[in-house]
């Protein structure tokens, strides 16, 4: 099994977060992992743990949008269905607003693990990549008193079998977000310099794609009805030019 890391958009020059450890297990209701994060000969840990990344590293999760994923790990399994992931973070976590960093708590509850329900079938001498997306935007609240807390949002994408919209938005002067909507749900990413964009973890069903600028002189754009079927990867075929709103900077 690999795991990898992306990321959905959010209003911040840097979103740092410490990763200690990724873990897997095929009970759903499994106990929290031990502490220690020793393996056996096996790589399995106590309680039926087995363990995808031991070695922390901090992510500026903003630098894996658009499709763009970190690999955090990969090891062999025996073949199965594996329920539960546990991501576990560690206390060096900051965010960076208009040039300045600020520490991010991180309430004590999360210590056990950000538990995450998946349904991942692993086949004898297959690879099944799993995609952690942690939505920066959603995931930091800040407080009345100027501080910033980290409440992560997370959820799993098999790319393999998840549908994808991708295209070109312009001008980039315009620094839109793009929003794939669906009922109440919704999947966002920033397009790169050049404007191009990817949504990606899309389950099948019928999109309104939402474009916001998020500068003033440029309206909102909204495209409808975009329906994916058995893990389309739909594009754009035309590039989406977005309209002067008529305010002056």
């Amino acid at each position: 099994m690999k795991i990898s890391l992306t990321d959905a958009p959010a209003a911040y020059d840097e979103v740092n977060i410490e990763i200690r450890q990724v873990l897997v297990n095929q009970d759903e209701d499994a106990e929290e992992p031990n502490d220690n994060g020793e393996d056996n000969d096996e790589g399995e840990e106590d309680n039926g743990w087995f363990s995808i990344l031991d070695d922390s590293m901090t992510v500026n999760l903003l630098d894996y949008q658009n499709g763009n994923t970190l690999e955090l790990g990969e090891t062999e399994l025996e073949a199965g269905q594996y329920n539960q992931l546990r991501l576990i973070l560690g206390d060096d976590n900051t965010v960076v607003v208009d040039g300045e960093t600020y520490a991010l708590a991180t309430p004590s509850a999360q210590q056990s693990g950000l538990k995450l329900l998946v349904n991942a079938t692993v086949e004898e001498d297959q690879v099944y990549e799993l995609v952690i997306d942690f939505d920066a935007s959603q995931s930091i609240v800040e407080t009345g008193n100027g501080n910033y807390i980290l409440k992560p949002v997370l959820r799993t994408v098999n790319l393999e079998e998840q549908a994808s919209i991708a295209g070109t938005v312009l001008p980039v002067e315009a620094e839109p977000f793009v929003y794939a909507i669906v009922g109440q749900d919704t999947v966002g990413t920033q397009p790169d310099d050049e404007g191009n964009f990817k949504l990606v973890g899309l389950e099948d069903a019928t999109y309104n794609v939402s474009f916001n600028p998020t500068n003033d002189a440029y309206a909102d754009s909204l495209v409808e009805g975009i329906e994916l079927e058995d893990g389309e990867e739909f594009e754009f075929e035309e590039t989406i030019e977005l309209e002067s709103s008529g305010v002056l900077n």
